[in-house]
């Protein structure tokens, strides 16, 4: 039971019987546990509900578990969640690349551990099994509505982390071809983001050196005032300031103090060409 509470932890609730998610959950997952996650939650049971445990309504102690737990669950949820997204995005190319698997490989090392990396392999073998099994269509069906299940239960700044982590996939082959530009913005959506986010993020490692990414970064032309621009800037800088996700975890955190300031480098770029202070 300790391996299922390493990768579960408080995301029972959240994989609840029926829902895509947790279909694909009790699929993927079952190849790390012999007897799988309705088991789990027969022995476990549901700690306290959806809401209490991904709204932030949760505070200390709650039917036994205690703060960490909570934290644990959003990390599980977030791990999986990631795992289901990113079979998605990496074959949305038709391609499964050895860049794009060595950086989720090197996100599970970093954030969960040695071990993490074969059973996550294991977890993303078995999503791709289904999509095979499925067809292209009802998978795609099938992490859409998992994409909206996400939504419910994630804060918008842990979705946006989400959606950068799998813009860095996409992005790991050295190109983005329009196959996986779709992929990113369709899951985009259903997270209850926007396709400028997408956009603003495929833009960010360029956005240093050239002036025409950084604009795309803050989602503005060349036209707008500078006024807009200052707008624009503190409110990407409010929406992915690391603190949002420090319950993610420190690798998920520094992940997005990089974003943060990757960010900071395209406003550079932009005050210094326009001679801005």
């Amino acid at each position: 039971m300790a391996k299922i509470g390493k990768w579960i932890g408080g995301f029972l609730g959240f994989i609840t019987t029926g829902s895509p998610l947790g279909a694909l959950a009790g699929y993927a997952l079952g190849a790390l546990f012999d007897n799988g996650i309705d088991s789990v939650n027969s022995d476990q049971g549901r700690a306290f509900s959806d809401n209490e445990r991904f709204q932030g309504t949760y505070t200390g102690q709650h039917g036994g578990y205690n703060q960490e737990r909570y934290f644990e669950g959003q990390r599980s949820a977030f791990r999986f969640s990631l795992l289901v997204l990113a079979s998605y995005i990496i074959n949305a190319d038709g391609k499964v690349m050895h860049s794009e698997m060595n950086l989720v490989r090197q996100w599970l090392r970093a954030n969960f551990g040695e071990r993490s990396v074969s059973e996550g392999e294991q977890v993303l073998r078995k999503l791709f099994e289904q999509q095979k099994n499925l067809g292209n269509a009802e998978y795609r069906s099938a992490v859409m509505s998992s994409c909206q299940q996400i939504r419910q239960f994630m804060n918008y700044e842990q979705r946006l982390q989400l959606l950068n982590f799998l813009v860095m996939i996409a992005q790991a082959d050295g190109s983005v071809v329009n196959s996986e530009i779709i992929a990113l913005k369709e899951c985009a959506l259903n997270l209850g983001l926007s396709q400028a986010d997408v956009d603003s993020m495929l833009n960010l490692r360029d956005a240093s050196s050239s002036l025409e990414a950084a604009y795309k970064v803050f989602g503005v032309t060349p036209s707008a005032s500078d006024e807009e621009l200052k707008r624009a800037y503190r409110k990407l800088a409010l929406q992915h300031h690391p603190d949002k996700v420090a319950a993610l975890g420190d690798d998920v955190r520094e992940a997005a103090e990089k974003k943060f300031q990757e960010i900071n480098n395209a406003k550079e770029t932009i005050w210094k060409a326009r001679g801005m202070k």
